[in-house]
């Protein structure tokens, strides 16, 4: 969501207001009033600022990334964390206008929060492929093959069904290494879970943990990987899979949520539950040249479908649009 929101400001010809997602009670209520205050439309970036709006009395618009914190109890949430979400279902039923990042983004707002179908934009996430490009040996960050996965340790992530999928695939492939790129998450509980999950399967020393890399580097570490596996349960979008394919790395993800959208036919897909479906799969690319070859050529061809250009030029004729109304 944050990236989301950075891009959109470096692309759309409007006023910016810069804030943090996690704000202070004090802080909550100077954004709310200056958000309240604006004449023009506002373009709120993120469900969890429709919080922010409940008040405002002039047409404001939401991008809702996905519904999973409403749908789905991955996490425990507290007693305010609660509260929060039902004021954003709030704000997301005021808005005079949805943006959702995908078609399944757009079809959970209609089934699960009652919105309208017209109400609703779908606009993709975008991906810079002059970051994320096939690097032809320029960025090798590690010696010898990896699985690569990029994202959080939260619960729906799926982290653990590709650590036992990893576990069983690892002893008929010597020094293969499964990199884990990205930060915990919402809770340091989370990395505790990991390594009492990679401590029962007795691939510790085989799994890599790297918390945080700048663009540039994670684009070598695409294109250094022999693919990147991507068991999420339930995602909006999806970027790392967009981000894999821009790099020429090969996608195995799940079938289910937004990820079909997104990856298409360039990728295989199996059943986040499917243990056995993962550990085929991917040992299917780590053996098979010319099925790998395949799938870097459609990745790329289907990653040109998705752009931040592309994003920012359709959400500025949805302004546009409630501008002229």
């Amino acid at each position: 969501m944050d990236k989301y929101s950075q891009e959109l400001a470096r692309r759309l010809p409007v006023r910016t207001i810069e804030s943090r997602r996690y704000l202070s009670f004090w802080q909550t209520l100077r954004l709310a009033g200056i958000i309240w205050k604006v004449k023009d439309i506002v373009h709120l970036p993120n469900q969890h600022f429709a919080r922010y709006a409940l008040f405002r009395r002039r047409p404001f618009i939401v991008t809702v990334h996905d519904i999973a914190r409403f749908r789905f109890n991955f996490d425990r949430e507290s007693l305010l964390e609660r509260l929060m979400l039902k004021l954003d279902v709030l704000g997301i039923k005021r808005a005079a206008h949805i943006i959702a990042t995908s078609q399944h983004t757009r079809d959970d707002l209609v089934q699960y929060l009652g919105i309208p179908e017209d109400k609703i934009t779908v606009i993709y996430n975008g991906s810079d492929c002059r970051v994320f490009k096939p690097l032809n040996g320029e960025g090798e960050f590690l010696n010898g093959r990896f699985i690569l996965y990029v994202g959080s340790e939260r619960p729906r992530k799926n982290l653990g069904r590709l650590f036992e999928a990893f576990a069983r695939l690892k002893p008929e492939f010597d020094g293969l290494k499964l990199v884990k790129v990205g930060p915990v998450g919402r809770s340091r509980s989370y990395r505790q879970d990991t390594m009492r999950k990679l401590s029962c399967l007795a691939i510790m020393d085989d799994v890599v943990f790297v918390d945080y890399v700048p663009e540039s580097d994670l684009a070598g570490y695409y294109t250094s990987a022999e693919l990147l596996a991507y068991p999420s349960l339930y995602e909006g979008f999806g970027l790392p899979p967009l981000e894999a394919m821009c790099s020429g790395c090969p996608v195995v993800t799940s079938n289910t949520s937004s990820l079909p959208e997104v990856v298409g036919e360039a990728g295989i897909m199996v059943s986040p539950d499917d243990t056995n479906g993962w550990v085929e799969a991917m040992k299917r690319v780590l053996t098979d040249r010319g099925l790998r070859d395949e799938m870097v050529k459609k990745g790329l061809t289907q990653s040109k479908k998705f752009s931040w250009d592309r994003t920012a030029q359709q959400t500025l004729e949805v302004y546009r649009k409630f501008a002229d109304g």
